[in-house]
């Protein structure tokens, strides 16, 4: 035990910790200072090898910065999936972010009429773009897609029917599933037709039979089913729904605004087309193929958009001042019509595969002049976020030829900023379609060739 005896004493570090105390303060510093000694101690009494003193002032400085550290921290995403869930879904359009920082940084008129000079309402700006993008006669947003379902369902259903289909009980990500929210909001789940197959006849009987106060439908965002399937159309759902003067309420998920298909992918029912079908309450996602902040917006009928209002849940789920700025920020560029150009997520599902390969093609080059051994290979791009399953397009990877592909990926994502790739054929490969700051990346890989 004589390694314990020559460990220094707390008070002797923090004299030689002036430079600390200056950044963090004596109690934090003092925190490190005990929580890297008690390490090395529990080290020595397991009959390993101490640290040496000399290493104790930096491993004290990296406990302190790691203490310390911002959360989340920025990440560079080289994996070519365009809204990954693990690492934050949508980025913000460069204007977003400014709405974001003028909200933050001082007052606002977040409740405030500056045309009458009295109390206004957080949802007015926003309500008013989601109805000029969407069509809708009303909008409203709560904090996520859950949220929105949940709120929809505690106002027009609850200790009622809500009639769904055997085939939409989903689940989405984190465990959370449309069941499990239809019973949060009391709402009684009627279920009809098939796993596979649900039939008009289905929906007939169980409205005829039973007490129902609304018809969901939950889009299959994150799925998708094939071979022996039927399902009812939107517009026959709409045409059951007034047939009994009953809502229908449309959990949309993903949120897109503008058509995939006309950028290789497969069509993702719009916003817009579940309005012109005429759903009455339509829930859909910011943060997802929208590319704004998370959101759970909720557009539709006015006479269902008023009821949701006034419920006591939606104060409960509101968004806050720093969302609403970045969400109207994204709306106005779809009422532009600039999406493809400012919004990031739009920006990189209608990035051309040539100009991949030009800038693959130089990024490679500028590799193998530091001695990696890299080419650019066919690859595929991924949605991700829980939509458009199944769908990709085509890209152009880099590859490098690395002795430790697992290793090498652990070193990147420990460099500032960490840089998150994959392993496609015994090689680590990046996806520049994702990479939002090329130059950033390239200096990363620098500092380990």
């Amino acid at each position: 035990m004589n390694d314990l005896r020559q460990l220094p004493s707390v008070d002797k570090l923090l004299a030689q910790a002036s430079s600390l105390l200056e950044t963090y303060g004596r109690s934090l510093t003092t925190d490190a200072i005990r929580s890297v000694l008690d390490e090395a101690r529990s080290i020595i009494r397991s009959g390993g090898t101490p640290p040496d003193q000399s290493e104790l002032l930096p491993r004290i400085t990296d406990r302190l910065r790691e203490w310390t550290q911002s959360r989340p921290r920025a990440v560079m995403n080289a994996t070519g999936v365009i809204i990954h869930t693990n690492l934050g879904r949508a980025p913000l359009s460069t204007e977003a972010i400014n709405a974001m920082t003028v909200a933050a940084a001082g007052y606002s008129d977040l409740e405030y009429d500056l045309d009458r000079g009295e109390r206004g309402s957080r949802m007015a700006a926003v309500e008013d773009l989601l109805k000029r993008v969407t069509g809708a006669e009303a909008a409203f947003v709560v904090n996520n897609t859950a949220g929105a379902a949940l709120l929809a369902l505690s106002a027009l259903a609850s200790s009622k029917g809500a009639l769904i289909s055997r085939g939409q009980l989903v689940e989405i990500g984190g465990g959370f599933r449309v069941p499990d929210v239809m019973e949060q909001s009391s709402a009684k789940l009627i279920e009809v037709g098939t796993t596979n197959r649900t039939h008009r006849r289905d929906y007939e009987m169980a409205l005829v039979t039973k007490e129902v106060a609304a018809i969901v439908r939950a889009h299959s965002s994150n799925f998708r089913a094939v071979g022996f399937t039927t399902e009812v159309p939107l517009t026959e759902l709409v045409e059951l729904a007034n047939w009994k003067n009953i809502p229908l309420i449309d959990d949309l998920g993903s949120g897109a605004l503008l058509d995939t298909a006309e950028y290789g992918l497969a069509h993702e029912p719009t916003v817009q087309e579940s309005v012109a079908a005429g759903a009455h309450v339509i829930c859909f996602s910011g943060d997802k193929l929208l590319g704004g902040p998370q959101a759970g917006i909720i557009v539709g009928k006015a006479q269902y958009g008023e009821l949701l209002k006034k419920h006591p849940l939606a104060r409960a789920l509101r968004m806050d001042k720093l969302d609403l700025a970045a969400l109207s920020a994204t709306l106005v560029h779809y009422l532009k019509g600039e999406a493809t150009q400012k919004i990031p997520v739009w920006r990189m599902i209608s990035l051309p595969l040539s100009e991949i390969e030009l800038q693959a093609q130089s990024f490679a080059q500028q590799l193998q002049a530091v001695g990696f051994t890299a080419e650019v290979i066919d690859g595929q791009s991924t949605v991700g976020g829980g939509s458009l399953p199944g769908g990709t397009l085509p890209t152009r990877l880099i590859a490098l030829t690395i002795n430790n592909p697992d290793d090498f990926l652990t070193r990147l994502r420990h460099g500032d900023p960490p840089v998150v790739a994959r392993i496609e054929g015994d090689r680590v490969v990046f996806d520049l379609r994702t990479v939002m700051d090329r130059p950033a990346l390239l200096h990363a890989l620098r500092q380990l060739a």
